[in-house]
């Protein structure tokens, strides 16, 4: 059983920021993240802080990457600027952070077209049936491998602006 002395000492550390957020990942002790910006040609993702560069990944996106997401199904990672709406500890994929497509742009394009936008877009790992996969595979989320998940996790808060990058 915790502690008094324990449980006052960790919720200090986490208000420091020097506890993970959560079970998977470690603790990080640099600057916050304030933005992610992700180059889809260059398959690559930077965590940034004031513009600055903490943090670069390789990355996986969906299994056709050219062009934006449109509709359901399409395989398109989508383009522009979003946020980050939510975060999943039991994904399928190790980790995962959502990301706010369709905003209300996507939609309103979907319904002048009659498609249906899609959705459940997330950065996330690969989870143990995916760890060997090569290239694109994904429906439209962007993927790392799940120490980098991990991290990534620990360092992006809820709200963090995620700019999308042909």
């Amino acid at each position: 059983m915790i502690g008094r002395r324990e449980l006052l000492a960790s919720l200090s550390l986490l208000g420091a920021g020097l506890v993970p957020l959560h079970a998977k990942a470690k603790a990080y002790q640099g600057p916050p993240v304030d933005r992610i910006v992700v180059y889809k040609s260059h398959r690559k993702m930077f965590l940034l802080n004031k513009k600055t560069a903490v943090k670069s990944y390789d990355i996986a996106l969906g299994f056709a990457p050219e062009g934006s997401k449109e509709k359901l199904g399409d395989g398109r990672t989508p383009e522009g600027d979003y946020r980050i709406n939510r975060r999943n500890e039991n994904s399928r994929f190790h980790l995962s952070l959502g990301i706010s497509y369709p905003d209300r742009n996507d939609r309103k394009r979907a319904r002048q077209a009659g498609i249906d936008p899609g959705g459940d877009i997330f950065i996330h790992g690969r989870g143990k049936f995916f760890r060997r996969v090569k290239g694109d595979w994904t429906w439209g989320c962007i993927a790392v491998r799940d120490k980098e998940m991990e991290e990534i996790f620990d360092l992006v808060e809820l709200g963090t602006v995620i700019s999308i990058y042909p």
